[in-house]
């Protein structure tokens, strides 16, 4: 057994540890860039404090999932300003800008030099700007991994920028910061929080270590979703499902993911519809498809008694099995009205395009089973209306 771990260098999470964010900027430099959501409730209190430290704070906005475009300019404005350390604060979006433009502002050369497929994929040889992640949302746990994933609207496809410098010098997970997420928000990035601790425990790089940090956020995630999109203010299902986030970050920067993601890439890209939306849209369609692919054509696979335990983690029933799973994330999506992908863009024709390019994603690798094209062809129209 061989398997490695690696996540950022600090974690900090509870209630109220936002208060800690301006005293560790104020240890890492002195002209900090703020990369966050436009009209984010949280973000004017921030720079108050961080002024309040006597440090010169600028602002960056990324209003909706970041581009090639969106990271160059914030590369060009940081150092324009002479930045020395970058913030992220909000959802996923707004954390993978603000980690791509710590890396690149570095190094030398243009953000498609290390982009992967559509780009060089060179490495990045000088560690970025020091930066710390701070979500606003449960979803992408994208605080605790090794990558930033950057949408091109050129190629019609969302990649990623990897590298292991990119790990993120210190994480605040504060579960307050979530409890203003709308009902929609809430259920689409949690889960995709849910996708990102099953997909791991069930791949084909699954290992110990992160076997227990997806069992205990299953848990956590079932018994908190349908709460923290009925109430949001439900401190106790919020700390849950903050939990849950940042465990799946941890548990596919160490593992892997699926085809979930293999899937969600390629559409995310061609329809521009949010990542938690889509993930959450095809999660059970997935699903039903590795369990039939799995019971005809590797019925010894250990990812089979995986899923059986899916379902126990999910229904806290001892006697479920990976069907009572399937059933779960069904009722789940119902329950908090998960639109199908016909509501984000997608039609018919585009299916024979995604599923090309989803077969030559990073994450469909790790699937626990290869899925022919007829197979992904299936889940994509099952989960457009």
């Amino acid at each position: 057994m061989q398997f490695e771990f690696a996540t950022a260098t600090r974690i900090l999470f509870g209630p109220g540890r936002m208060a800690e964010a301006a005293p560790l900027v104020a240890s890492m430099g002195r002209r900090p860039m703020i990369v966050t959501a436009k009209h984010l409730v949280h973000t004017r209190v921030f720079l108050e404090q961080l002024q309040a430290r006597g440090l010169e704070p600028v602002t960056f906005s990324v209003p909706g999932e970041p581009e090639v475009s969106t990271v160059l300019r914030g590369v060009g404005q940081a150092r324009e300003d002479g930045c020395d350390v970058v913030v992220g604060l909000g959802g996923g979006s707004a954390l993978d800008a603000g980690k791509a433009i710590a890396a690149i502002m570095t190094n030398a050369g243009d953000l498609l030099d290390y982009l992967e497929v559509i780009g060089r994929g060179k490495p990045i040889t000088v560690p970025p700007a020091p930066y710390i992640a701070i979500p606003t949302t449960s979803g992408t746990g994208t605080e605790v991994t090794r990558n930033a994933v950057i949408a091109s609207p050129e190629y019609g496809v969302k990649v990623s920028l990897r590298s292991p410098y990119m790990l993120p010098r210190a994480a605040i997970v504060d579960p307050e910061l979530t409890w203003s997420v709308p009902p929609a928000v809430t259920a689409n990035t949690g889960l995709d929080a849910l996708t990102q601790l099953i997909e791991p425990f069930v791949c084909n790089r699954a290992n110990p270590l992160v076997d227990a940090i997806c069992r205990e956020g299953i848990v956590k995630a079932a018994g908190s979703l349908r709460r923290a999109f009925s109430k949001g203010n439900d401190s106790e299902a919020r700390e849950s499902m903050s939990l849950a986030s940042l465990f799946g970050g941890l548990a596919l920067a160490n593992a892997g993911l699926g085809a979930v993601h293999g899937l969600a890439a390629p559409l995310g890209g061609l329809t521009h519809a949010p990542h938690g939306a889509v993930c959450a849209r095809l999660l059970p369609f997935v699903m039903e498809a590795n369990l039939r692919a799995l019971e005809s054509r590797a019925p010894a696979s250990p990812a089979l008694a995986r899923y059986d335990e899916v379902g126990r983690l999910l229904t806290g029933d001892p006697k479920a099995a990976a069907a009572n799973a399937v059933r779960w994330v069904h009722s789940v999506c119902a329950d908090l009205s998960i639109l199908p992908l016909s509501r984000h863009g997608l039609i018919g024709t585009d299916i024979p395009v995604i599923v090309t390019q989803a077969q030559q994603a990073s994450s469909m690798k790790a699937n626990p089973i290869p899925l022919t094209d007829s197979e992904l062809t299936e889940i994509l129209t099952r989960a457009l209306d």
